[in-house]
């Protein structure tokens, strides 16, 4: 079985981990990088990565609204 969950471009990982943290902060789960992410949630780990889709997807939504089609 393939591993899914690979980085794309490798350069950007430093910048995903970054927003991740940012979201986790907004969120209210500090330190998140420094916790055992099996003492969180399922829905507290989910609830990170669904914002970080939603934030990417309202970007990119706003950049297209700049261009005209």
């Amino acid at each position: 079985m393939a591993n899914r969950n690979r980085t794309l471009v490798p350069e950007a990982k430093q910048g995903l981990n970054r927003f991740k943290l940012e979201i986790a902060s907004d969120l209210g789960i500090d330190n998140y990088d420094q916790l055992d992410k099996g003492n969180l949630t399922s829905r507290q780990n989910g609830s990170i990565g669904g914002e970080m889709v939603k934030r990417m997807v309202e970007d990119y939504e706003k950049k297209l609204g700049n261009y005209d089609l």
